[in-house]
């Protein structure tokens, strides 16, 4: 399953935005959705094609309050992401998957509210490793108010923010290390050669 991931621009609440308009809402209708990081929509789709597909169909809202739009597809790579211009260049076979490591953009993630003691009270989990995360239900508020009542007495919520993205290019298959700040988890996204360098 390719995964597909919408974080909003810091101005606007994404949820609100995307599900309280009906024609964003209902071209997500089918999919159950995720809060994998703050402020952010994630979902499954079947292929990278029908990735792509979505995110052309929601372009205006795109355009308006999405800051990065991710797709995570298993036959590139298990836990690196591909940016929606680069998922949509191995969409039309412009791009072999082999070809796609060389760019990189890297995000720094930290931990948004109360942090847990140990890995086995958060379950272990990434934020970015395929596990399930907060779920968004037609019944949800969608502002986000009740993210956190729907925890089990003893559980600390976890979420995540993106920040300060790293450029780097890959060198005999490795990356820079991260070194913007300090933070405990990063994540990759792999980047066109244009947008690399604009």
């Amino acid at each position: 399953m390719t995964r597909v991931c919408l974080i909003g621009t810091a101005d606007c609440n994404l949820q609100y935005e995307l599900l309280s308009r009906e024609t964003s809402r209902d071209a997500l209708a089918t999919y159950d959705l995720e809060r994998p990081f703050e402020n952010s929509i994630a979902l499954r789709t079947v292929s990278i094609g029908a990735a792509v597909s979505l995110l052309n169909d929601l372009n205006w809202y795109l355009t308006r309050f999405v800051d990065v739009a991710l797709v995570q597809e298993p036959s590139v790579s298990d836990d690196e992401w591909l940016s929606r211009s680069l998922a949509t260049d191995l969409r039309n076979g412009t791009l072999e998957p082999r070809e796609t490591d060389k760019f990189c953009t890297v995000y720094g993630l930290e931990r948004v509210g109360s942090e847990p003691e140990s890995d086995a009270e958060r379950g272990g989990e990434q934020p970015f490793d395929g596990a399930e995360r907060e779920h968004v239900g037609e019944g949800d508020d969608v502002d986000g108010a009740d993210a956190d009542s729907s925890d089990s007495p003893g559980t600390v919520p976890t979420q995540w923010r993106l920040v300060e993205p790293l450029y780097v290019r890959r060198t005999d298959g490795e990356l820079p290390e991260y070194d913007l700040r300090d933070v405990e988890e990063t994540l990759v996204v792999r980047l066109t050669e244009s947008e690399h360098a604009p």
